[in-house]
């Protein structure tokens, strides 16, 4: 019998807003709906202008109803931000009933006891993901129920986020009459768009580059193992080059992405590019070279900060399967080679796997992948309708640590 259900990806970043309807069937996704608005009211991925928000989020929503002909009730919203933060924890329980078999139970007891940490009063827990299980020495398990011990313990990557944050953002989406399925880590729906199993269970570094922030995730063997934003991104190059140039900020992030590029070598002394000039109609040439040298300093820091938060959370050299980059930013000319270059390790840019139809064609481009990622993690979602009765039920955030642990382990 045909399972069908319609889902929606919701990216709230900082330079647009998009919504993507998707039509569930049988664990495969059909995109029907695409909208997108140019974002206000967020800075580096956070809300500082409610209104602002709330009407980009409008626009993209509209747009996307009326191109799928459906009504948006619930989405799957993501979140980033440079508020986000991580930490891995561990939490033990023992099973004394005399059968010794593990039950669903038990899993929600040893869960609560990893996620038992201390957190500064201005944060709060967005995800507690279950990276493995281990029972009685026996590593490695995804799932326990139904196995015999007398000791079950859990591995977990813990994500947290600031409380006015995520509200705030919370608030921006149900303004609109618009339930929220789950908050989802931007990174976290970005590599279920671009990653494959292999990589994932190799070890790699999953770079999404947007406007406002790049979001890093690294995963080794299938689980996430740390994950952090930093509020360096497209725009950044963007101003630069504004100023270098002397040029309007919308004519800099078209001459970027037109005639930008990573690599300095690759730019010949004499090309030149046309650029608008500030506060007039004129355009004047410019020297594409020194276009170059605006950009390739910046893409250096920035992917220079994100590797060393790698190499300081000890993961550095546990990425054999390297470097994936996505994001609006990552189609820049150049970037994936300078990237592999500098750091002498596999680099490619995140592609969007089969599975996906409908506008495959329009939403195959890495500006769509944490979108699409949020689709495929409506994809995994159990007990869907279930959860939706919930989430009306109680309080979100209290329903999204239980929710997460029967996604990812269901």
């Amino acid at each position: 019998m045909r399972k069908e259900r319609v889902a929606v990806g919701l990216d709230v970043g900082t330079t647009k807003v998009v919504a993507l309807v998707g039509n569930i069937v049988d664990g495969t996704i059909e995109v029907i709906g695409l909208g997108k608005a140019e974002s206000h009211g967020l800075e580096k991925g956070v809300v500082v202008d409610i209104g602002r928000t709330i009407a980009s989020i409008r626009k993209a929503v509209e747009e996307a109803e009326n191109m799928a002909d459906v009504r948006i009730n619930t989405v799957y919203v993501g979140i980033a931000g440079k508020h986000i933060t991580s930490i891995n924890n561990s939490g033990t329980v023992s099973i004394n009933r005399p059968d010794r078999i593990i039950t669903p139970d038990d899993v929600r007891r040893v869960v609560e006891t990893a996620q038992a940490i201390q957190l500064p009063p201005e944060s709060e827990m967005i995800h507690i993901i279950p990276r493995q299980y281990i029972v009685d020495g026996q590593d490695g398990i995804t799932d326990p129920v139904g196995m015999t011990g007398t000791r079950l313990e859990v591995d977990v990557h813990i994500v947290t986020g600031a409380i006015t944050a995520v509200h705030n953002l919370v608030r921006c989406v149900e303004a609109l009459d618009i339930g929220i399925e789950q908050i989802v880590l931007e990174p976290l729906a970005s590599s279920m768009a671009v990653l494959s199993s292999a990589e994932k269970e190799l070890g790699v570094v999953l770079m999404d580059i947007g406007g406002g922030t790049t979001d890093i995730s690294v995963f080794r063997g299938g689980d996430i193992w740390f994950s952090k934003v930093i509020p360096i991104a497209g725009e950044h190059i963007t101003n630069d080059i504004t100023v270098g140039l002397q040029t309007p900020i919308e004519e800099a992030e078209l001459i970027k992405k037109t005639a930008g590029t990573a690599l300095v070598d690759s730019v010949g002394e004499d090309e030149k590019v046309e650029v608008a000039t500030i506060g007039g109609d004129e355009k004047k040439l410019a020297s594409r070279k020194k276009l170059a040298k605006i950009i390739e300093p910046r893409i250096e820091e920035l992917l220079d900060l994100a590797m060393q938060e790698v190499e300081d959370a000890g993961y550095r050299d546990l990425v054999p399967a390297g470097l994936v980059l996505t994001g609006g930013t990552s189609l820049l000319n150049g970037i994936a080679e300078f990237a592999s270059q500098r750091y002498d390790i596999p680099v490619r840019l995140g592609k969007i796997p089969r599975g996906i139809h409908g506008l495959r064609d329009i939403v195959e481009s890495p500006i769509y992948a944490t979108s699409i990622g949020l689709l495929r993690y409506a994809v995994d979602a159990k007990d869907f309708k279930k959860r939706r009765l919930d989430r009306r039920k109680g309080s979100l955030m209290s329903k999204l640590f239980t929710w997460f642990n029967r996604f990812f382990r269901g």
